[in-house]
């Protein structure tokens, strides 16, 4: 039987290969609402970047679609072509996973796409829109949405496309739509002055462009080939793509659902402060949008981690997977205190990248950074750990991690702090919720490892 690299080479090498382009992917994917925000924000100003934060949530429900179906499909795909190598009849199963994920991205996004043309007003009315920034976030959101289901193509598709060994095919796919994207924003909202909607048809555009790109590298995939027939939704398969990205997407869910009532309260406690409503919602979504760069880097290395660990843990190479899990929280610690580092001594000239406001605009974005964000140094803990069980197989243990810093910790603090401190609260609940998601990821993931199956002959000797 065929090695397979993954369970053969070394695991730094591994890491570095699949980790990189997934980063970069990342990187892009965050691109594309950060130069949107750059560019409404130098010729609109602070509504405009209000606006997008409103619309934000939806480009969250996305990226949670993308992935359930990608990273439930490339992890279902990776376990059974790693148990392939203790029973050949494992990789025909291989393909209806790949197959049924493409289904399944395309037809939910296509839904979400007609919902918001659908709701547009009372959706955005309910993720807290004030109503001054209202006509500034309905023709950008109705716009965007045409771009829905080749944004859930591109993203989700990304990580099949990296589970079939192609990670820099993935990367690309990506890197051609933003790098699009950031010309035509800068000639539809500067040249044009086409203003929110030259943004978001821009965007659109990059987004058709990367997501045909998946599906064309998804049709001639190179370990596998896929038919019509695979491509049939059928019940076993989707069943387990859907508890193996459960986790992945409950956390993004969680990110849209904490959004939505941080959009609300900001607005009201806003109203009540020095500030008015939209300035925090601006600055909330600014600083949102930066966070997710940082993130982005944790996020594609734990996305890099998912097919070496996937493919190990169904070819029953337990020390590998321990030793792949273990350099990529080093990794992501040094990324941590880097990000830490800078959202502590430079939020100023951070927020002024995107375009100019009042004292208290400045006042408040200083104060958010670095309160809400105060804690950045352990928010590489639990994206790797509930990525990480998802990987080897366990969903229950990597759906409860990722909901614990958004909906177990951060939704109340957020509801409950304010009554007593204002609007203070609010920035005074990230750290909070920081700190008890890391220390239950530590607790959980070091339950897992210190299991018989991940120590060395020596250490099970010891012990």
């Amino acid at each position: 039987m065929n090695s397979n690299p993954l369970g053969e080479k070394n695991i730094g090498s591994l890491l570095v290969e699949f980790a990189v382009p997934s980063i970069v992917a990342m990187l892009v994917s965050s691109l594309y609402n950060i130069v949107d925000q750059f560019f409404i924000g130098q010729s609109i100003g602070e509504l405009g970047n209000a606006a997008t934060n409103i619309s934000f949530p939806l480009s969250i429900s996305c990226i949670a679609i993308a992935l359930l179906f990608g990273i439930g499909g490339a992890s279902s795909f990776n376990i059974a072509m790693g148990k392939s190598q203790l029973d050949p009849k494992q990789a025909k199963k291989a393909p209806n996973f790949a197959g049924n994920a493409v289904t399944m991205l395309i037809s939910c996004g296509v839904l979400l796409c007609l919902v918001t043309q659908l709701f547009l007003n009372p959706l955005l009315t309910f993720f807290g829109s004030p109503d001054n920034v209202l006509p500034y976030a309905r023709p950008y959101t109705r716009i965007v949405s045409f771009g829905f289901p080749f944004l859930i193509l591109a993203t989700g598709g990304g990580h099949l496309i990296r589970a079939d060994g192609r990670p820099k095919f993935a990367m690309t796919c990506n890197l051609v739509g933003a790098v699009i994207n950031t010309i035509l924003d800068a000639l539809f909202v500067f040249g044009f002055h086409w203003g929110m909607s030259g943004a978001a048809a821009a965007t659109v555009i990059g987004q058709i462009i990367s997501g045909s790109m998946a599906m064309y590298m998804l049709l001639h995939a190179k370990s596998i080939s896929l038919c019509t027939a695979h491509f049939i939704p059928h019940r076993e398969y989707i069943g387990r793509i859907l508890s193996l990205g459960a986790a992945p997407c409950s956390n993004q869910l969680a990110m849209m659902i904490v959004q939505i009532v941080m959009n609300k309260s900001l607005k009201y406690y806003g109203s009540l402060s020095i500030y008015g409503e939209a300035v925090p919602i601006a600055c909330a979504g600014i600083i949102t949008k930066v966070n997710q760069v940082f993130l982005g880097f944790i996020i594609g290395i734990s996305q890099g981690l998912q097919p070496i660990v996937s493919f190990n843990y169904g070819a029953a190479k337990y020390a590998r997977v321990k030793k792949a899990y273990l350099s990529a929280v080093s990794c992501g610690f040094l990324l941590a205190l880097t990000a830490f580092a800078l959202f502590q001594l430079i939020p100023r000239q951070i927020i002024s990248l995107f375009g100019d406001g009042s004292n208290e605009y400045y006042s408040f974005a200083e104060s958010y950074f670095r309160i809400f964000l105060f804690f950045t140094f352990l928010n590489f803990l639990q994206p790797i750990s509930s990525n990480f069980f998802t990987a080897i197989g366990k969903p229950k243990g990597g759906v409860f991690l990722s909901l614990t810093r958004q909906i177990i910790f951060l939704l109340p603090l957020i509801i409950l702090l304010p009554l007593f401190m204002g609007i203070d609260g609010i920035m005074y609940a990230g750290p909070i919720a920081d700190l008890m998601a890391g220390i239950t990821s530590i607790a959980m993931v070091g339950h897992e490892l210190h299991k018989p199956v991940y120590q060395s002959k020596k250490e099970r000797t010891l012990t």
